[in-house]
């Protein structure tokens, strides 16, 4: 079992990407300043963007839990549309806590979801708004067309990075049943997993759009998880299914 699931690790990448960040939302076009008021991002103590994540409440923010590179380590920015450049629109947090699922498995991506809470609340106004959530344990159904938005960084010749505007793209969901067949994800989606993307593939998110949110009647039902590749035909592109964790979510934020 061990191996096999090495196997699979060695194949399949998060889209935090830790290691190169060098990719963004695949086949889409910039958002319109300010149009995702709750989308944030999680830079590390040096500015560099790494992961997006949603605004759930002015003291928390939903994200991946593969997103955790330790809380002495982050910074969440909301009101941001161009990275590593001040607009004057964006807030500054430092997180408080981190809470990852305690169902959250590395080797399987399964339940990767994690709630930060902050040390200071965001003030809601005109540009940073809180995310609307789905109720616990409604879904979406194949083919219904959702949007996911993220920074990716991209990586010049010569090096360092060049500051990039949000960028957003529509993609359909995939049925777990054809997401898991054997040409495809071959039984590794659970049920705590939606899969989106075109079957000619070109549209998609990356690396660096981990924690991000998929957007689905107006509502965040996923976060950018995990994938095989950017924009593969052959791969749909894999999200946490939110709605799953809604209770969690919830018991976690009000809960003693």
């Amino acid at each position: 079992m061990q191996l096999w699931l090495l196997a699979i690790a060695s194949c399949l990448f998060l889209r935090a990407g830790r290691a190169l960040m060098q990719s963004r939302i695949i086949g889409g076009h910039v958002a319109a300043p300010n149009s995702i008021k709750y989308m944030v991002s999680l830079q590390r103590s040096s500015r560099q963007h790494f992961c997006g994540g949603s605004l759930v409440h002015r003291y928390w923010v939903l994200t991946a839990a593969h997103c955790n590179i330790g809380a002495d380590q982050m910074m969440i920015v909301a009101g941001d549309y161009k990275v590593n450049i001040f607009e004057g629109t964006e807030q500054y947090a430092k997180p408080h806590k981190l809470v990852v699922h305690p169902s959250y498995n590395s080797s399987t991506n399964n339940a990767d979801i994690m709630l930060i809470k902050l040390r200071a609340p965001m003030v809601l106004n005109k540009f940073v708004s809180l995310a609307p959530l789905p109720r616990q344990g409604t879904g979406v159904v194949e083919g219904h067309l959702c949007q996911v938005s993220g920074w990716g960084h991209v990586r010049v010749s010569g090096g360092g990075q060049v500051p990039v505007k949000l960028r957003t793209v529509t993609v359909p969901i995939v049925s777990a049943a054809r997401c898991n067949g054997s040409d495809s994800f071959n039984g590794n989606i659970t049920a705590n997993m939606i899969c989106a993307g075109y079957p000619s593939g070109g549209k998609d998110a990356c690396k660096g759009d981990s924690g991000g949110p998929l957007v689905c009647r107006g509502r965040v039902y996923g976060m950018v998880s995990w994938g095989n590749g950017c924009g593969d035909a052959q791969f749909p592109g894999v999200y946490t299914a939110v709605s799953r964790f809604r209770r969690w979510i919830d018991q976690t934020i009000y809960g003693p």
